[in-house]
């Protein structure tokens, strides 16, 4: 159309740069929906003892996320179409979704940073509280006792572990082998579930860390190309 030279380059770049951007977008949408039921995680995210329930915030983070790589897409469509298009409207429009995109996610990331470890922390305190139920003798009530040592199964099970630390592990296998409960295998004894929870969120928050790092320099390449195109169409001759 009318842009010439290392403007017409700016286009394809900006149109290539959209279209990862889009991929992108896909990608992230397609690993929050992942997180959101991955298998383990929805079984420890499903328990529920005495009216409380496991904590929500990973979930939040999720939500955020599919709603981040949703609008990703659409944004990714209306640069490439624009970058087609040569329209000033729509790479303006794109701009600004642009930096709005931008200011969330360094605003995201440094809450993120901030509360990195809540998220383990919250479920850990969560796993605690079961885990004391469990083996407290004030227990009397035997229904009560029994859905509260499920959950804590439902626990050990998933994540293959026992016990808060190695001491608690090594105790909590000696009581289910004697007939005190049935929580624990033994050979999950010595690995304990606070190390088990952290390396599970852990390794979900630096593949989400990641992600960001990606998108955020695809996204400042974005922008500069956009307003070298945009003010390339500006001043060409054709328009």
């Amino acid at each position: 159309m009318g842009v010439e030279g290392c403007t017409k380059l700016m286009k394809y770049l900006l149109f290539c740069f959209n279209f990862i951007f889009w991929l992108t977008g896909g990608v992230i949408l397609g690993v929050a929906l992942w997180l959101r039921h991955d298998q383990k995680i929805s079984n420890l995210m499903s328990l529920e003892v005495d009216g409380a329930q496991t904590p929500t915030s990973f979930y939040i983070c999720v939500h955020i996320l599919i709603a981040v790589g949703t609008v990703m897409m659409v944004v990714g469509f209306l640069g490439c179409y624009g970058a087609i298009q040569e329209s000033q409207c729509l790479l303006g429009t794109f701009f600004v979704c642009l930096v709005i995109l931008f200011a969330g996610e360094v605003a995201a990331g440094i809450w993120g940073y901030m509360n990195k470890d809540t998220v383990s922390k919250e479920m850990k305190n969560f796993y605690d509280s079961v885990y004391d139920m469990a083996i407290s003798d004030t227990l009397n009530d035997s229904t009560k006792k029994k859905a509260v040592e499920k959950v804590l199964k439902v626990f050990h099970e998933t994540l293959e572990c026992c016990g808060k630390d190695k001491t608690t592990s090594v105790f909590s296998v000696i009581t289910s082998k004697v007939g005190f409960q049935d929580v624990c295998s033994s050979q999950w004894t010595l690995v304990d579930c606070h190390g088990k929870i952290d390396n599970l969120f852990s390794e979900k928050i630096y593949l989400v860390g990641i992600a960001a790092l990606v998108v955020a320099v695809i996204m400042i390449f974005e922008m500069i190309f956009s307003m070298v195109l945009c003010c390339g169409i500006r001043n060409s001759p054709v328009y």
